[in-house]
């Protein structure tokens, strides 16, 4: 365990360790460029951060995060509603809609089915989905391909098929374990095109 000249300081990357990816030597390096940082520089960063979580909400429709009561994906007349992409969380939206190529409306879970960890179907927004499906063509499936990933995109399928609603997976031409997150767009776009049927 490192050792700080400061109690503040301590403190400090003590915080920052909480964040995800960010191991004792980030968190240490990033709060001492914190604290080379000019007051005003610091003081912006603490009030974005503040406000970022304060004003954010989740869309009413999607529930993706937006200013508004609903996102500006959800109120787009040009985008096609009558597609819906399913993913785990709002950052796997940002990663889509990086790609630029999909042109539909998202879902977002909030979570994957892990038995494991105590999460179940009703955890997750899977009631919420099935309440949008009235005027759907399409859903697109687009958890991660890991082990809740696949279990959550199995259980969706085996929910809407009897419908005769298409149900589709993204490919998966990216790495298995991989996050939407941090792949890079042209292999989500491969992904995307590439998606089969349930």
């Amino acid at each position: 365990m490192a050792v700080h000249p400061s109690e503040a300081i301590a403190s400090l990357v003590a915080h920052l360790s909480k964040l995800p990816g960010i191991g004792s030597k980030t968190a240490q390096r990033l709060a001492y460029h914190i604290l080379s940082m000019n007051s005003q520089d610091v003081r912006e960063l603490a009030v974005s951060i503040w406000n970022a979580k304060k004003n954010t909400k989740l869309c009413s429709v999607c529930g993706s995060y937006c200013d508004d009561e609903v996102c500006s994906v959800c109120e787009d007349p040009t985008r096609d509603h009558r597609t819906v992409c399913v993913v785990r969380d709002p950052r796997d939206v940002a990663a889509l809609e990086r790609m630029r190529d999909y042109r539909g409306v998202y879902h977002v879970l909030h979570g994957t089915i892990s038995p494991i960890n105590g999460v179940g179907p009703s955890d997750i927004r899977i009631k919420e989905l099935m309440g949008r499906l009235a005027d759907i063509d399409e859903v697109i499936i687009a958890t991660n391909p890991d082990i809740e990933g696949e279990a959550t995109a199995a259980y969706i399928a085996r929910m809407i098929k009897p419908m005769g609603i298409k149900v589709t997976r993204i490919a998966h031409g990216m790495p298995i374990g991989a996050d939407l997150e941090y792949t890079d767009e042209k292999t989500i776009s491969r992904a995307m095109e590439g998606r089969r049927e349930m």
